[in-house]
């Protein structure tokens, strides 16, 4: 893929013109979304509604497909309120990716029920607290294909934008946003892109029903964080013998010392 005057190119890509839509921006941010919806063309069609009053500049099937809505440097209103460094309104400051994705799920029988009916098996699931929650809770996986052409997007946005940092939505409206979610390895693909010292291929599982994370390699260390429940991704930064630096996936700003014996390579 490449950029070609603010579009997209490459396969795999299509170009639909949104309506919802402002002037000129220069982007700083790229924000990660998921879509919260059935399908990726039902989220696209929604997005180009002019009734909607809702936009982003891309978004991401769940095969890797990408459409691109409007022009990098156009604003769109994929952000709402917002804000960042000082910033408010990140939609003038911002490129918006939408990714196909229901979202948090709700467990019914031996099947997981999003909000708008959608049931998905056990393998799409993951169990997961969300950096700006109390309780652990069920939320739609991604696919691989879509985490390496959302990692590839970010780097090709990156380096033709100059960018400054990759975030959530949940970073820049938090508790009114809860996307991407815990299930986006935000962390990894931060690291990938931007060279934050997350090593990306050593995700681990808590293997433990709490585990406490510390500011230090050992019992004596305060805590940093509510303890990390059952299952909660955390990506490797140190190995140590017995203690080892993590960074808690989907919140990389959240990093401490767990002890090894309580986490497994996932």
């Amino acid at each position: 893929m490449n950029i070609l005057d603010h579009l997209l190119e490459g396969e795999g890509v299509e170009q639909r013109e949104t309506p919802n839509r402002g002037g000129h921006i220069t982007p700083r941010y790229l924000v990660f979304h998921f879509t919260a919806g059935a399908s990726a063309q039902g989220s696209i069609d929604l997005l180009c509604d002019p009734a909607s009053r809702v936009s982003a500049h891309l978004v991401l099937a769940r095969d890797g497909s990408i459409t691109q809505l409007a022009p990098f440097n156009v604003k769109t209103w994929h952000a709402g309120v917002s804000q960042w460094e000082g910033l408010s309104g990140l939609n003038s400051y911002s490129i918006g990716l939408e990714i196909d994705n229901a979202g948090r799920l709700t467990r019914v029988g031996s099947f997981y029920r999003a909000w708008f009916g959608g049931e998905y098996p056990e393998d799409e699931v993951i169990y997961a607290r969300h950096k700006n929650e109390e309780e652990p809770a069920y939320w739609h996986a991604y696919t691989e294909v879509q985490m390496e052409r959302a990692t590839l997007l970010a780097r090709l946005l990156v380096r033709e934008y100059n960018l400054k940092d990759l975030l959530g939505h949940d970073d820049i409206a938090p508790g009114r946003k809860n996307d991407p979610g815990p299930a986006f390895p935000l962390a990894r693909i931060r690291s990938k892109v931007l060279g934050t010292g997350v090593d990306g291929d050593n995700i681990y599982r808590v293997r433990a029903g709490m585990l406490n994370i510390r500011n230090g390699p050992g019992r004596e260390f305060d805590t940093v964080a509510e303890p990390l429940p059952l299952d909660t991704r955390v990506a490797l930064i140190e190995k140590g013998d017995r203690w080892s630096k993590v960074a808690v996936v989907g919140d990389d700003r959240t990093t401490g010392w767990v002890y090894n014996r309580y986490i497994e390579l996932v």
